[in-house]
């Protein structure tokens, strides 16, 4: 072995000292494989990393130095976005006017305490899906089990928090934002084209009506590939990132009661820029631009319900019956608003005719489907938020709203047979639950796919917290029109 310098062995021993403090952070003993690469390195050199640059080639050696750049900052950006921070894009309005569409966001990892990737091998800065080659992003072997190492800290109410979709494990391609078991089930109810009124019909029976419509539908999904897209399982790592506020933490009570959240029986503090749909009237001429852009209202959330699309009957229904000379109905707008923003057109009577909240005949069916409980997204439950290590008792009433914890979150195996549950082959009605669980909700209350619809957030599926908007782009505008909110940029996300 060649005579090593001081200095050589000082950078090594810090380099191995500061990999050691990271094997103990992660808690991964099988990274102790890699300290003689690294003595190697600074001290043995027997393996002969830097091969190119002895290369008389000037090709060779320019080629291979962007290769070993290029390496380096891929392994760099890896650990960084693993257990540091990840850069994330509001895709949405779903958190609008807390987030906007085109906000720019760097997410803590070290807020809750990074996860240990269960897939291990995987490409950086790529989710699922490489770009331009559209194949997977990560090989699905090795999978590890959940694990996230210490951090600063707990999800807290009414946190914003960065989590993979739970209910994004099977995917339609074609429809990687909707939720696979809601597609199905929806496109099962349009197949049998008179749904059953569910209000007539025992526990029992809706079980039946469900799986019947869920069946259907997910047989439709699976043999039209070229409607629906190949449909395809993720591993938890790998599936959508969602963001939303945590509005009930593990072992609360949640109830909604007109629009607002309660938790254990008392109102929780709403967001500032809390948003609804509304029906907004005027008194004849229509909403200028300068209006909406200085109420904050976006291109796609301007929606002008016209005589031609057939909407009318139902607006009259609602009581927007305002009509001009010509006995047409006056314009009627389709909105999220704000309670600022809902007062403002309010106020302005020469303009503004009738507002309405939007009914709940707009809404879908609200999480758990496979269990009929009439409630809707402005009265929800109430509904208990599993804790790690809390005891329930199952009954025909609740296992609907848990299965999913219980199956597809904690891996067992639930039977339901004539005489009882069946959970991992044992008859019980006892179940104890393996992880925390959180409710999350979007500002834009009626703009939100969210636990309401698709349940519970498990602890394994939370990803970080946003801290910073580090760019903020208006894709309403142009690059000369005020495309970047400058006021946004370095803004911190409370």
């Amino acid at each position: 072995m060649r005579k090593a310098t001081r200095a050589q062995w000082i950078k090594c021993s810090i380099a191995i000292i500061l990999y050691l403090i990271f094997l103990i952070w992660v808690k991964s003993w099988w990274g102790l494989i890699i300290v003689p690469f690294i003595f190697d390195v600074y001290i043995s050199k027997k393996i002969p990393w830097a091969f190119w640059k002895k290369s008389k080639n000037p090709a060779v050696r320019s080629v291979m130095s962007w290769v070993d750049a290029i390496v380096f900052a891929l392994v760099a950006v890896y650990f960084v976005n693993i257990y540091v921070f990840q850069n994330y894009q509001i895709p949405s309005s779903s958190l609008e006017k807390s987030l906007l569409v085109g906000d720019f966001l760097y997410v803590s990892k070290m807020s809750y305490g990074p996860r240990v990737p269960n897939t291990p091998l995987s490409m950086p800065l790529a989710q699922h899906t490489l770009p331009i080659l559209n194949t997977k992003s990560y090989i699905e072997w090795p999978q590890w089990k959940y694990k996230r190492v210490p951090g600063f800290g707990k999800v807290k109410l009414n946190d914003i928090v960065v989590f993979n979709f739970p209910a994004g494990d099977t995917v339609a391609q074609n429809y990687q934002q909707t939720d696979f078991y809601s597609l199905a089930y929806d496109e099962g109810k349009r197949i049998y084209s008179n749904p059953v009124n569910m209000d007539s019909l025992t526990r029992e029976q809706q079980k039946v009506v469900y799986d019947l419509y869920y069946n259907a539908g997910r047989k439709q999904i699976l043999s039209n590939p070229a409607n629906y897209g190949k449909v395809v399982w993720r591993p938890v790592d790998r599936r959508e990132n969602y963001v939303k506020r945590c509005v009930g933490l593990p072992g609360h009570t949640l109830q909604i009661v007109e629009g607002q959240v309660m938790i254990d029986g008392k109102a929780i503090e709403n967001p500032k820029n809390l948003q609804f749909n509304y029906f907004v009237q005027t008194t004849g001429p229509e909403i200028p631009q300068e209006m909406f852009r200085e109420l904050g209202v976006s291109l796609d959330d301007q929606y002008l319900m016209t005589a031609e699309g057939g909407y009318e009957q139902g607006l009259m229904e609602m009581g927007l019956d305002s009509r001009n000379a010509q006995g047409g109905l006056n314009p009627v707008y389709h909105l999220p608003l704000t309670k600022e923003m809902y007062n403002t057109l309010l106020a302005n009577k020469k303009l503004i005719s009738k507002i309405i909240m939007e009914p709940e005949d707009y809404a879908g069916q609200m999480y758990p489907q496979n269990l009929y409980t009439k409630w809707n997204r402005n009265n929800y439950g109430p509904i208990w938020i599993p804790a790690k290590g809390a005891t329930i008792t199952l009954t025909p009433d609740n296992l609907p709203i848990y299965e999913r914890c219980i199956v597809a979150y904690e891996g067992n195996k639930l039977e339901q047979k004539a005489d009882g549950i069946y959970i991992n082959g044992v008859k019980t009605d006892k179940y104890t639950f393996q992880m925390d669980y959180y409710w999350m909700m979007g500002d834009n209350r009626h703009n939100s796919a969210d636990s309401r619809y698709w349940g519970f957030v498990p602890e394994d599926h939370v990803v970080g917290k946003p801290i910073v908007v580090w760019l903020s782009l208006d894709k309403d505008r142009g690059w000369f029109d005020g495309k970047i909110r400058w006021n946004r940029l370095f803004k911190i996300v409370k």
